[in-house]
């Protein structure tokens, strides 16, 4: 009886993360930070950009997998993205804001305390392309 109440935990734990709403006002935030800097929820990063830097960031981001648009757009100027792990469905969210011809990328995690890097990776091959 134990093993099936455990079960039941783990599969309803398991989809709750897999289905819970993403909350575009909670995410979809303007990026404050001045300079590069990893954490161990997440990471970010500033660049030179303008417009045409944003658009193709996007075009990058959309060609990972499991990568979406949660909420913005170029002409916005922010666009958040939410990319989930593979296995576990875990998602992270990234925001790309244009501010003062400069590029803010912050992404960072959901769930849990630390994302082994994860973010900062997925940052540094989406900058490797633009």
């Amino acid at each position: 009886m134990l093993f099936w109440v455990i079960l039941l935990l783990v599969v309803g734990l398991l989809a709750f993360i897999r289905l819970a709403p993403s909350d575009p006002a909670r995410w979809h935030q303007p990026v404050t930070a001045q300079a590069d800097k990893d954490m161990a929820s997440g990471a970010i990063r500033v660049l030179p950009g303008d417009a045409a830097t944003l658009a193709r960031l996007k075009e990058i981001a959309l060609q990972t997998p499991r990568t979406e648009v949660l909420a913005g757009s170029v002409e916005e100027g922010r666009i958040t993205f939410v990319t989930r792990s593979k296995v576990m469905g875990f998602p992270d969210y990234t925001t790309a804001d244009l501010q003062d011809e400069q590029l803010r990328l912050f992404a960072r995690l959901r769930f849990g305390k630390s994302d082994l890097g994860v973010n900062a990776k997925r940052l540094e091959g989406w900058l490797a392309q633009l």
